[in-house]
């Protein structure tokens, strides 16, 4: 006869702040276009491309913000 234990953990989620963890990186997409800046780790370099953009195109006035966040699942 085979005997299995079960234990049980209850998890959560959360933005990993860790030593390791992965840097927030931001960068904005033309919503008109589609042109995007490069990824940067602080996010005023990425609103000047978007500056610089509508500069150069007159008509492209919205934009978007891609944000990558690292998260990490752990137990509790």
């Amino acid at each position: 006869m085979t005997r299995a234990i079960y234990g049980f953990t209850t998890w959560t989620i959360a933005v990993d702040a860790g030593p390791d963890a992965e840097a927030i990186t931001h960068a904005i997409q033309c919503a008109a276009c589609g042109e995007q800046s490069l990824v940067f780790e602080e996010i005023g370099s990425a609103q000047l491309w978007a500056l610089r953009h509508s500069g150069l195109n007159p008509a492209h006035r919205g934009y978007r913000e891609i944000i990558t966040r690292p998260w990490r699942a752990l137990p509790t």
